[in-house]
């Protein structure tokens, strides 16, 4: 395993400018690792920044299979670190060795679909308009289209997915595939695995001979700001907290150029329970409920936060049951302490609200977030009462019982934008309850039906996003292949010479990729 060097990665190169050093802690106990890493001072995120703009145009028109062998070299690398490199992740983030080789496994995968992404072409969007001279009453001239890369993107990782969501994660797989060069700002709860991760894309660079500067990262507080304002930035991806992502979207738009914030922030993805399904596998539902509130210490941002069903015995013994599941589950321990932090802060507010009762969970002490349940008042609900729209990050939910399908409709629309949202019920709840997704449609990006959101497939149909507050911008996703959308432009060609075109719109299609052409779809040379 590579020796972690802790200095910031800058056109290819090692950079340590400053005095500050950081240190990696333990995850469990708190104590510091024997790495130390360089807090990036303000010229050293200028550099970064122009090595990803120096990079931009010499990267975007490398042929869509090189790039593709690029993002596979990445997945090589990463499938390459060894178990060394597991038990550092493991450290820095207390998450278990399996959770860290499926994510590792999860992450290089990502980087192959988006290399099949690149040569299969349709992520250019080609779109052919022949001249019409004949037209009256005037004639058309010849009009091309296909998309770009918007330039570097500045990435923000997550603290709960160290590989999936960090440095090599989705964010970075779509800059990346779109031709745009990224400057990472490495995350403050697992550097070492920032840098063992950052150490193998560079690898990867060099053995595909990608430009210097395609790929930096820099480390420590307050560079994220300097990364957002400066001009060469001209897209942002961020995954984190609701604070930290309307932050970087006030930045992003108030410089003189504003650029696009893609921030995936909070979400408390309701579970709705339909009568059908209640009386006929409500135990069920209980124990496969907490099995996912409690999934993962409750780190994902898809954590059913929230169960509504309508007021019935049935609803009562389901919250019974849960309560029950939920109460006999083991504490776990969290990412980082600022994270535990987090987790009893929002369970102190939950207990001080008038409208909300605690039902169930072990009293939350020590260095261990224990699963918790609340009930909350359907009115909370419908009147939009800001604290119940919160995400409380951990193994905790909150139940809603609702009178009739009246204040169950009241109560969603008073939802505000959501990851998603899941129904559980049976043929005949579908089919009484149809008028339910419509409305989710309006508030999530991603319906479920008997199941549960915790898991999200890398895949080309998946949407991982939502309105706001789900997401800063809910026209995109961050997972699944669609997300690279969010890092291209359209750029038009009129009346240009087959020499001077772009391989995707030339006559021949030497690409072979699929393209509008006078409106029909066709991957055949013109």
């Amino acid at each position: 395993m590579p020796e972690i060097l802790g200095h910031n990665f800058i056109a290819g190169q090692r950079s340590a400018l400053g005095p500050q050093r950081l240190h990696s802690l333990d995850a469990t106990s708190g104590e510091a690792l024997p790495y130390s890493f360089a807090q990036a001072t303000e010229g050293e995120v200028d550099r970064a920044a122009r090595a990803g703009a120096d990079a931009f145009s010499a990267f975007r028109q490398l042929p869509p299979a090189r790039r593709a062998e690029f993002l596979e070299a990445i997945a090589a690398e990463l499938d390459e670190l060894d178990d060394n490199f597991v038990a550092i992740v493991c450290r820095e983030t207390a998450l278990p060795a399996a959770r860290i080789q499926g994510e590792r496994g999860r992450t290089s995968g990502q980087m192959r679909l988006f290399a099949q992404v690149l040569r299969r072409g349709d992520y250019l969007g080609a779109r052919i308009d022949l001249a019409l001279p004949e037209r009256q009453p005037l004639p058309r001239v010849d009009i091309r289209q296909m998309r770009i890369g918007v330039g570097p993107v500045a990435v923000f990782g997550a603290s709960n997915f160290p590989l999936a969501f960090s440095t090599a994660g989705g964010d970075t797989a779509a800059a990346l595939a779109a031709g745009c060069p990224v400057v990472f700002k490495a995350h403050s709860g697992h550097m070492a695995t920032a840098d063992l991760v950052a150490s193998a894309i560079l690898r990867a660079a060099d053995r595909t001979g990608m430009p210097k500067g395609v790929f930096n990262m820099v480390f420590g507080g307050g560079v994220g700001e300097w990364l957002v304002k400066h001009p060469a930035i001209q897209a942002v991806g961020f995954t984190g907290s609701l604070k930290g992502g309307d932050a970087l979207c006030r930045m992003a738009a108030e410089r003189p150029q504003p650029i696009p914030v893609f921030a995936e922030m909070s979400s408390i993805n309701p579970v709705i329970v339909l009568p059908g399904a209640l009386a006929k596998r409500g135990e069920a539902i209980a124990r496969e409920l907490a099995g996912s509130v409690c999934l993962g210490a409750g780190q994902f941002c898809t954590n059913p936060g929230m169960v509504i069903g309508l007021q019935s015995p049935g609803f009562s013994q389901l919250l019974g049951e849960l309560g029950r599941h939920l109460d006999q589950q083991a504490g776990q321990t969290l990412l980082n302490a600022g994270g535990l932090r987090s987790y009893v802060g929002g369970l102190e507010h939950l207990q001080a609200h008038a409208g909300i009762q605690h039902l169930a969970g072990q009293p939350q002490q020590g260095d261990q977030a224990r699963a918790q349940l609340f009930k909350a008042d359907a009115r909370l609900l419908a009147e939009a009462d800001p604290l119940l729209q919160e995400e409380v990050f951990g193994p905790a939910t909150v139940a809603v019982e609702v009178a009739d399908e009246v204040q169950l409709r009241a109560a969603l629309l008073g939802l505000r934008g959501q990851l998603t949202a899941t129904l559980i019920g049976e043929p005949d709840d579908f089919e009484a309850f149809a008028w339910l997704v419509p409305l989710l449609e309006e508030k999530v990006g991603r319906i479920l039906v008997n199941g549960y959101p915790t898991g999200v497939e890398v895949c080309d149909a998946m949407v991982h996003g939502g309105p706001y507050p789900a997401t800063s911008d809910a026209r995109g996703t961050s997972v699944g292949t669609l997300a690279i959308d969010r890092f291209l432009r359209p750029v038009c060609y009129q009346n240009y010479p087959q020499a001077l075109l772009p391989e995707a719109l030339r006559d021949g299609n030497p690409l072979g990729v699929r393209r509008l052409v006078n409106g029909q779809w066709s991957d055949r040379a013109i």
